[in-house]
C-alpha cells in the first residue's frame, strides 16, 4: 500500500514530539499535510515528500553523493515512488539506486527520522516541475563493510565516503544527529 498523507503527518508528529524546537520551521508543511493532496507524488505542488539515507560506517564516515541537478554534495536521496510503502524503505532504496550500495549491508540506526527539513526548489521546466517544496525526511544508517558499488549515472556524477568533520561542513546539523541516533527509537 502506497504512503499516505496520514503515514506522512504521523511520522512528522512523532518527529515534532522529539524535536519540539523545529515546530515553527515545520509548521506550513503540516498544515498542508492536513488538507490531504498525496504528497507522496511529486506532481503534488507547491509541496511533495522526499526521502534521505545517511549511511554511517564505523562512526567516522558518512556516504555522500555528487548531485546532479543541484550540482552540490548531498546525502543520498530523492522523490518516493507508488511502490513504496515506508518512508524508511523509501529512503533505503534511494541509497542503493544512487550509490550501489548491497542493501543486505545497511541497517537502520533508528526507525524514527533524524532530520526532517522543509525547502524551496527551484523550477525545473525539463521535468515541467514549477518552483515548489520539498518536504526532506531523512533516516540515519550504519554499515561496517558497505562500499560503493554503481552509481546511478543519471542522478549522481559520484558517491563516496566522507570523514564525518567534512561531511558536516558539507551538508550540515544533519550529519551529527546520523552519528547520534540512538538504536531502537521509532
Amino acid at each position: 500500500m502506497a504512503i499516505s498523507d496520514s503515514d506522512i503527518s504521523g511520522v512528522l508528529a512523532a518527529y515534532l514530539k522529539r524535536y519540539p524546537e523545529e515546530a515553527e520551521q515545520l509548521s506550513e508543511p503540516q498544515q498542508l499535510l492536513a488538507q490531504g493532496q498525496d504528497f507522496s507524488s511529486r506532481r503534488s505542488f507547491p509541496m511533495h515528500v522526499t526521502v534521505g539515507a545517511l549511511l554511517v560506517r564505523d562512526d567516522t564516515e558518512i556516504l555522500l553523493i555528487e548531485h546532479v541537478a543541484y550540482g552540490i554534495t548531498l546525502q543520498p536521496g530523492g522523490h518516493l515512488e507508488p511502490t513504496d510503502t515506508t518512508l524508511i524503505d523509501a529512503a533505503v532504496r534511494e541509497l542503493t539506486e544512487e550509490t550501489g550500495i548491497d542493501p543486505s549491508q545497511v541497517f537502520p540506526a533508528s526507525q524514527a527520522p533524524v532530520y526532517i527539513e522543509y525547502g524551496q526548489v527551484p523550477a525545473r521546466p525539463k521535468k515541467n516541475e514549477p518552483e515548489h517544496y520539498h518536504l526532506d525526511i531523512g533516516y540515519a544508517f550504519t554499515t561496517a563493510h558497505a562500499e560503493v558499488g554503481r552509481i546511478q549515472e543519471s542522478e549522481v556524477t559520484g558517491a563516496g565516503w566522507y570523514p564525518v568533520a567534512l561531511a558536516e561542513r558539507l551538508v550540515g546539523h544533519r550529519i551529527a544527529r546520523a552519528i547520534s541516533a540512538p538504536a531502537g527509537i521509532g
